[in-house]
């Protein structure tokens, strides 16, 4: 949709923002994006009522030199990362923000990455083969009433306790993430999350790419919602210059989005019991989700990188099998499931593992912005299929699956019936998709009108968005991902602290964040 931007003077915002969550009850702050304007740095938030379902684009904006913003880490928690995230790439610092390091490149990095003027090639930043120095003390910068300001200093740990690393290179963590724990005995006092080991540099090089080259790197950011990602990206483009693909192609995405959703939620199990011992449901869950990637190899030629969806439609039309093995893969997925449940859900370990362990209560779940499975698990209707729907899901009849515990084993179930409701989506529509095109005619070098555009879709993990601010020409002028996962990692330290040290295996594994989604 392209949004109108409300602006907000940047002397005022801290004030107005807090007047939206309190008399608007604007409480979620669904993306955070840091722009360069030229002569002015500034920040997009989109901002949504969990109670009225109002949404909002605000922005505010502050000088190139010396860039300076209030935080609002104070009114919504998900703002915590997500300005670590812009002071980073953009160099803006958040006054009072408690925590105000890069949370992405190294420390002794020189530069902000994301800024129009940046040097990729600035002799300061040879490649380092050492490792960086950990800063155990950062600055809260607040500003005096005469205009002056004064740091404080603000430690993560003191120098007596005792921190152990967790990651990066830990199975456990899902890949290259890195937890500094803080123990005492057994017990967690505090996690400082770590995130930038694989800076895959996803949004800058969009700037100097045209939009269909952009669709090729999608698919790798959250790779177990590969269809998702680029469903996203598809429909905003398509939205932004008002093409319309045919119902043929609603009907093949639709179907496409909820196989990949299986096949994320079997790896997730298949991932969550090997975490927690159990090597033989590990292999149940791989054997079954062989079974829905041999269904993509079949018509988009990959299994994890699917490069599917185009703008205007689709790669290639369905493979003459595919409505056959969906039909088959169906009824043997529903009379297999219960042996899932059978040798893992009902066990007593497993259950001890994850029941009240790792609760994140609905309030929290949505000042962080922790999507997905993970906030239906707290009791909050997030699914974006239902909030705005998309592609074919206001005709579909589906339940969305809310637990209100907000424990591990509530999320781990979350997942286990969405499984369910999938395929009882892919049953209304796999016996009636229509005749049409798969492809509409676009042309070969594709300019956005001037505007800025925000789409999301119900990715595996939660709402994964898509910012498109466009000048009109062939490349975007800033494209911003809304991670699922980044929202995920900041609700750790508040969800694990007091914990066992064993308890954050079961949080990362029902947590279920990708990696690469959050580095992007």
């Amino acid at each position: 949709m392209n949004n109108t931007i409300i602006e907000i003077a940047a002397e005022e915002f801290h004030d107005a923002a807090l007047k939206l969550r309190n008399e608007k009850q604007m409480d979620f702050l669904e993306c955070m994006t840091g722009m360069d304007w030229g002569e002015r740095l500034g920040v997009i938030y989109h901002l949504e009522s969990t109670a009225t379902g109002e949404r909002m684009v605000v922005k505010t904006s502050t000088e190139r030199e010396n860039p300076e913003l209030d935080s609002v880490a104070d009114i919504w928690k998900a703002a915590e990362l997500n300005e670590r995230e812009i002071y980073d790439f953009f160099g803006i610092i958040f006054l009072n923000h408690p925590d105000m390091r890069r949370l992405y490149l190294r420390n002794d990095w020189v530069g902000h990455p994301l800024r129009k003027d940046d040097d990729p090639n600035d002799d300061r930043n040879p490649l380092r083969m050492s490792n960086e120095i950990t800063i155990d003390t950062t600055h809260l910068v607040e500003l005096n009433p005469d205009g002056t300001f004064k740091e404080q200093e603000n430690v993560i740990f003191e120098d007596r306790e005792y921190v152990v690393n967790i990651g990066p290179q830990h199975p456990a963590t899902h890949g290259v993430l890195r937890f500094r724990v803080s123990l005492e005995g057994e017990n967690m006092k505090k996690i400082d999350v770590n995130c930038g080991y694989i800076h895959r540099g996803i949004e800058k090089m969009s700037e100097s790419m045209t939009y269909q080259q952009i669709l090729a790197l999608t698919d790798r950011l959250d790779y177990l919602a590969a269809h998702h990602n680029r469903h996203a990206l598809c429909m905003c483009v398509e939205k932004a210059m008002g093409i319309e693909v045919s119902e043929r192609v609603q009907y093949i995405r639709t179907i496409m989005d909820e196989l990949q959703r299986i096949d994320s939620h079997l790896l997730f199990y298949s991932a969550l019991c090997m975490d927690l011992g159990g090597l033989t449901p590990f292999f149940y869950g791989f054997r079954d989700r062989e079974k829905i990637l041999d269904i993509f190899e079949e018509t988009c030629g990959g299994r994890l990188i699917m490069n599917y969806n185009t703008i205007g439609g689709v790669q290639a039309d369905i493979h003459p099998n595919l409505v056959k093995r969906i039909k088959e893969f169906i009824p043997y997925m529903r009379g297999i499931i219960h042996e899932y449940h059978d040798i893992f859900t009902g066990n007593i370990i497993a259950q001890q593992r994850m029941k009240g362990v790792g609760i994140l209560s609905r309030e929290d779940a949505i000042s962080f912005g922790a999507t997905g499975g993970t906030g239906r698990a707290s009791g909050w209707a997030c699914d974006v299929r239902k909030r705005r729907p998309y592609a074919l899901y206001d005709k579909l009849d589906f339940k969305e699956i809310i637990y209100t515990e907000g424990d591990c084993f509530a999320r781990y179930m979350v997942r286990m019936d969405e499984i369910m409701e999938s395929m009882k989506i892919l049953e209304q529509l796999i016996d009636n998709i229509p005749e049409g095109n798969y492809q509409e005619k676009t042309k070969p070098i594709i300019k956005v009108p001037e505007g800025t555009y925000y789409t999301a879709v119900e990715a595996s993990r939660g709402e994964f968005g898509v910012f498109l601010e466009s000048n009109g020409e062939k490349y975007p002028y800033r494209l911003h991902f809304r991670s699922t996962g980044l929202p995920l990692v900041s609700t750790v330290d508040t969800i694990a602290r007091g914990g066992k040290i064993a308890d954050l295996i079961a949080i990362g594994g029902t947590l279920d964040y990708v990696v690469p989604d959050i580095d992007r």
